[in-house]
């Protein structure tokens, strides 16, 4: 059962076309052990999922002209120490914005003062940062498969053919 108690996150994948090819939207956390990552957050309690994203896409990464395509996936878990997460994978589309760019998110907490790099990567470079989340983020693998539900991960590959 879902209750108050429940760690629900928002995680956009946001796409563009640049040249004819699918792009996918990641940023540089500034502490090294943060890694690579896409755009999320925790959804409060008085919003949804998908107000949830639109809020920490504005937040985290500055963009103001995007839309939520569509909820990719959602899953629901009880980690082993007991912690109940919900987490939802929405796909977002952008145009016209740069192909790099640094942000200082406005949401507070322990975001607050740090910069964010964003950048794009293509369809060729997502097995390469599949590989670094997995060694550095091991909660995020893809497939969009709940066979380990424990352990959801979106097949950025499969985002290129969506």
């Amino acid at each position: 059962m879902i209750d108050g108690d429940t760690d629900k996150k928002a995680y956009g994948y946001v796409t563009r076309i640049n040249n004819g090819e699918t792009q996918v939207l990641v940023f540089q956390h500034p502490i090294r052990e943060a890694g690579i990552q896409i755009p999320k957050g925790t959804v409060k309690p008085q919003e949804d999922a998908c107000q949830a994203v639109i809020r920490e896409m504005k937040e985290e990464t500055g963009l103001e002209n995007f839309h939520v395509e569509k909820l990719i996936t959602e899953d629901f878990w009880e980690n082993v120490d007991g912690a109940i997460h919900n987490r939802y994978f929405y796909q977002i589309s952008v145009s016209n914005v740069p192909d790099e760019w640094d942000h200082q998110p406005t949401g507070g907490g322990d975001e607050a003062g740090l910069t964010f790099h964003f950048f794009w990567i293509s369809s060729e470079q997502c097995a390469t940062y599949q590989r670094a989340w997995r060694l550095f983020k091991p909660d995020i693998y893809l497939t969009c498969s709940l066979s380990q539900p424990a352990k959801i991960s979106i097949d950025l590959g499969r985002l290129f053919f969506l």
